[in-house]
């Protein structure tokens, strides 16, 4: 009885230590990654971002702080707000993805790095100056239009705002300093455009 069940033990060894192994030497090696990964670092492009805060009340841990000022300029078309603070904790982040998904303007998306550890806590909050530095390699992940394009964010070089969103640039809400000058259609206290 202890005999066989030992013999059939070594056989498993013996089959399992003829196997080739599959362990990837990192940081050495790299596996491939999928252009759909959620990593860590997030990329917010700030020409598309209203300050609307969705993301920051989509978020079920409330990592997201936003500060806006309503008085951003753009007044004689109902103003916009100037984003002052956005900052992120990624040390209470989960990586669940739902700010990126509430984001109507999709200014905010997942990022592909995954190597973002630091020595403190304070140092996993991301800062508004932070984001902007970055350079922009989103995921494809919730972004079926850069999917669609064949976007690579591996590979290819750092993403501009323009075809970051689902729409069109031209229906993203212009901004007075965004508009050419044949394309400012601003009223005037007469109601009439000019």
């Amino acid at each position: 009885m202890y005999g066989i069940g030992i013999v059939k033990g070594l056989l498993v060894t013996l089959k399992n230590a003829r196997r080739k192994p599959f362990t990837t030497q990192y940081p050495e090696e790299r596996l491939e990654q999928s252009p759909r990964f959620r990593g860590q670092e997030f990329v917010w492009f700030v020409d598309r971002c209203t300050g609307c805060a969705s993301c920051a009340k989509f978020c079920p841990l409330g990592i997201i702080k936003i500060v806006t000022d309503p008085n951003g300029g753009n007044g004689q078309d109902g103003g916009s707000y100037r984003v002052d603070t956005f900052d992120i904790d990624q040390g209470r982040c989960m990586y669940c993805g739902l700010c990126v998904e509430a984001c109507p303007y999709d200014a905010l998306h997942m990022g592909t790095n995954f190597e973002a550890s630091q020595t403190s806590r304070l140092d996993l909050v991301i800062t508004k100056e932070d984001l902007n530095a970055r350079e922009k390699h989103p995921s494809t992940w919730f972004r079926p239009q850069l999917s669609k394009q064949g976007f690579d964010p591996f590979g290819e070089e750092s993403k501009d705002w323009h075809g970051a969103g689902r729409e069109p640039v031209d229906w993203h809400p212009k901004r007075p300093e965004m508009l050419p000058d044949e394309g400012d259609t601003r009223s005037t206290s007469d109601g009439e455009y000019k």
